[in-house]
């Protein structure tokens, strides 16, 4: 009987393949459906705390989308704006520019154009701090006019560049062909001696005798720089202000600076055409009272721009006490260094917390860092200057150099973040500090950083969508899409 069942299908199967290449049809499996693609929405440059990555794009595919989950969230808003930004960079101090003009030429010109150019493989830093005059991170003390002691030169006949131009002037007319557009804010770390109570380069202050001849040296400052091909986008009266311990150094207190604006240098200005910013202060974000006094005298207002800042005492939120007391005036973050004695994930979580994302988030129209570059021995510096303060660059050698963490810090901003972007509304959530951008091109920009002892999955959301990054500890991280 079995075998009978059998024989029967048997034939019965025949009979239907027999039916089927009669009518030319070939029996086909069920077609496999295609794996669904998930697209990248959001291109993504991560830096660790450890260096295993610096700088590096990710392959990760980060797809907007609406899944469910309990994920922390950061959301972008391009409808919230705030202010524009001017741009990212660090201090090109005299220092600096020797130690990179002591590059073989094609070394210099590859670091430079690294630094300031416009391609995929540049920083694109947009913004230089000068010093008029020198520096602490010059090799030696000097001002334009420095004649011998007893004498004065109320004409500044002897008023001369000539220090700046071994290094600094062509270093920065080298980076103008690379970035024609690159804006430049000088300070002075010293009046010349002849002006100042103590006849030195370390402490004292400006006499009153000589604050319009003192105005006449910013306006002939600001005209011999502009026939040597270089604009200055703005100027502070006196670097740091209030501290008289440096080489070199000048006290200035608030109301020696507001009388100065008023009744000498914002004239000046006005008398010789000069359109450079005045920007009040330059010290650190513990002291918010002084710039509220400057402008706070209604006859230095209207000469001043803003407001400069450092952080080595007070908290970055005094940018926004600047900002609500006066919003009409605008706010810059000037300086901060990294020292040679820090470790590099504890300087790339504080700076991109607090200068980087930190000014931002208080209304800065740039972010700054201190120091360009160095070398090994973190030289030059004058007598008594800084001797810890590590360039974003280590020129090791003639054909050598190294980056640093500075380097990573400003990068994470200024190559995706061009001047003219704008500040859009986002939300720090937990761990992870945020501020975010529109650019000029309608990019819009994400910098977090997980400030946390452990990873972090959150939410990135946009337009009521969102895709779910993790973040390791320590880490800087910049979005774009």
């Amino acid at each position: 009987m079995r075998t009978t069942v059998k024989l029967v299908l048997l034939i019965l199967f025949i009979s239907i393949l027999f039916r089927c290449s009669k009518s030319g049809i070939t029996p086909t499996p069920d077609p496999v459906k295609p794996i669904p693609t998930v697209k990248n929405d959001v291109t993504f440059w991560l830096t660790k705390a450890d260096q295993s990555v610096l700088l590096q794009k990710q392959t990760t595919i980060l797809g907007f989308g609406t899944a469910v989950n309990t994920y922390p969230t950061i959301t972008v808003d391009d409808s919230q704006t705030f202010q524009a930004v001017d741009g990212f960079g660090f201090a090109l101090t005299g220092g600096s520019a020797q130690v990179i003009n002591s590059l073989d030429s094609s070394v210099k010109n590859k670091l430079l154009q690294e630094l300031f150019g416009a391609d995929s493989t540049s920083i694109s830093i947009s913004y230089l701090r000068i010093s008029i005059g020198a520096s602490d991170l010059n090799s030696a003390p000097f001002s334009y006019d420095d004649i011998p002691e007893g004498q004065a030169d109320m004409n500044l006949s002897n008023f001369s560049l000539a220090a700046d131009t071994i290094d600094l002037v062509p270093v920065l007319k080298a980076i103008l062909t690379i970035n024609p557009a690159i804006k430049i804010i000088a300070a002075p770390w010293s009046a010349p001696v002849w002006m100042k109570d103590n006849n030195s380069t370390v402490g004292g202050s400006l006499q009153s005798i000589y604050y319009d001849v003192y105005a006449k040296y910013f306006v002939k400052y600001i005209q011999k720089m502009k026939d040597a091909g270089i604009t200055i986008t703005a100027i502070t009266p006196q670097n740091e202000p209030l501290y008289g311990g440096n080489n070199p150094s000048m006290l200035m207190s608030a109301s020696q600076q507001a009388q100065f604006i008023k009744n000498n240098l914002g004239p000046g200005f006005q008398a010789a055409g000069i359109t450079t910013r005045i920007v009040c202060y330059d010290h650190n974000c513990d002291q918010p009272g002084y710039p509220i006094a400057v402008l706070g005298d209604a006859g230095a207002q209207p000469f001043v721009d803003g407001s400069a800042f450092h952080l080595y005492g007070g908290d970055i939120t005094a940018l926004s006490v600047l900002h609500n007391a006066f919003p009409n005036k605008n706010v810059y973050f000037t300086e901060q260094y990294t020292s040679s004695t820090a470790d590099f994930g504890g300087d790339l979580k504080w700076h991109l917390k607090n200068v980087i994302i930190g000014s931002m988030a208080n209304w800065s129209k740039v972010a700054l860092e201190w120091n360009l570059a160095s070398d090994a021995a973190y030289q030059p510096h004058t007598p008594g200057g800084c001797n810890t303060c590590k360039g974003a660059i280590t020129i090791n050698t003639s054909n050598s150099f190294t980056r640093n963490v500075g380097y990573y810090i400003v990068a994470h901003a200024s190559k995706f973040v061009p001047a003219g972007s704008v500040r859009i509304s986002s939300n720090p959530t937990g761990n992870l500090n945020c501020v975010a951008f529109k650019t000029p091109a309608g990019k819009r920009v994400l910098i977090v950083e997980n400030d946390g002892t452990g990873a972090a999955i959150f939410n990135l959301r946009y337009n009521d969508k969102w895709t779910s990054p993790i973040l390791e500890s320590g880490s800087a991280a910049t979005f774009i899409w």
